[in-house]
């Protein structure tokens, strides 16, 4: 990709690369390397980045990165070329490889040679090395020094350092402090991510060394977003300090908004028999076959069984609050930038209005010094 002259903004220890052509076409290590306009990331939210939310941010200059927790092999495939139908800019697919189903995924994610594949809850050296094979990007998601020390062994791309301020699975640490702990480790591109909603915290992560910002709550609060409007409402209406960090859920520590449901299953862990009904519960409700849950624990081994069976129990939680807005029986996984999120604009705005903040930061700042 050919990349026009650029003007560069000098503030304090970082610098911006503004294209005369496009104001706001930002250039830093990660766009250089995946081809995009903008340091801005839709990480793969489970069913939250779903392919025409993908498509936008892609559309927009962003990466969108699919979700592909709960799918099928069949329905990863069927998502990603839909991503294509409606995009042929750059974009990831995630794959959480610890849970069910993950492999599968990942593996036709190389079948289909997508351009970047986000890995989490885990490492695959072989799998880094075909996708590299076809010119594909890895990019590891990471909450932790041990984490990230880990991933870069692994040969990938790039890092999305989840800091504790995250929706869902962020890490004990606070993006201030673990952001540049993993730039003093590496010199890869770094995807800053927990409490990064607007161009001031694009300009902050910049500063303490990353090269871009996944922005999940401020994406899913979305006209494209596939959030219930009842769910969208209450990001915009509920504060910083609204949420739970709790590793009762689903067994690891979990962000998750606080409503009466959040409040309800994060209470108290769950035992092993509430944890095997609220599953078959969530399979009956999904139109999952008893039958092919069972196969699938006792394919995968005891350890994975187990994990199913929390994934299963955790996913009709989530899907009765993004999808039905039921936030009794429902939980919304959610980061503390919800404080930040006030509107419900197109994520061609939303990306827009970011950049241009940023910009402006960056000139007062400039100006200031």
């Amino acid at each position: 990709m050919q990349y026009r002259a650029a003007r560069v903004i000098h503030c304090g220890a970082i610098a911006l690369h503004f294209t005369p052509a496009d104001p706001y076409a930002m250039q830093t290590r990660l766009t250089r390397l995946l081809g995009i306009a903008h340091p801005i990331v839709l990480p793969g939210m489970t069913y939250v980045a779903v392919p025409s939310l993908v498509a936008a941010v892609s559309e927009a200059g962003g990466l969108g990165i699919l979700a592909s927790g709960g799918m099928s092999a069949d329905e990863c495939r069927a998502a990603i070329r839909q991503v294509r139908a409606f995009t042929s800019k750059p974009f990831g697919v995630g794959c959480s490889l610890m849970l069910p189903g993950a492999a599968a995924c990942a593996e036709v994610a190389v079948q289909e040679q997508v351009p970047v594949l986000n890995v989490s809850m885990g490492k695959d050296d072989q799998l880094v090395q075909r996708v590299h094979a076809y010119g594909g990007h890895v990019i590891a998601t990471v909450s932790s020094e041990k984490h990230a020390r880990s991933a870069l062994d692994s040969g990938v791309d790039g890092l999305i350092v989840t800091g504790h301020e995250a929706a869902a699975h962020g890490g004990a640490v606070t993006s201030l402090v673990l952001i540049p702990a993993v730039r003093d480790m590496t010199e890869l591109p770094i995807i800053a991510a927990g409490g990064f909603a607007d161009g001031r915290g694009l300009v902050a992560a910049l500063a303490l060394g990353a090269d871009a910002v996944a922005m999940g709550t401020r994406l899913a609060a979305s006209k494209e977003s596939p959030l219930h409007e009842v769910t969208k409402q209450m990001v915009v209406d509920k504060a910083a300090e609204d949420t739970i960090y709790s590793s009762n859920f689903d067994t690891f520590p979990c962000r998750v908004m606080r409503t009466p449901g959040g409040e309800k299953y994060t209470a108290r862990r769950l035992s092993p028999p509430r944890v095997v009904a609220r599953s078959l519960r969530a399979a009956s409700e999904m139109n999952t076959p008893m039958g092919q849950l069972a196969r699938d624990a006792l394919r995968e081994g005891p350890l994975q069984a187990v994990k199913i069976a929390y994934f299963g129990a955790a996913t009709l939680a989530m899907r009765k609050a993004m999808h039905q807005g039921d936030h009794v029986q429902g939980v919304q996984l959610i980061g503390q930038s919800q404080g930040l999120v006030h509107d419900l604009p197109s994520v061609a705005e939303i990306i827009e209005r970011t950049l241009a903040q940023g910009r402006e930061v960056q000139q007062a700042w400039a100006s200031a010094n």
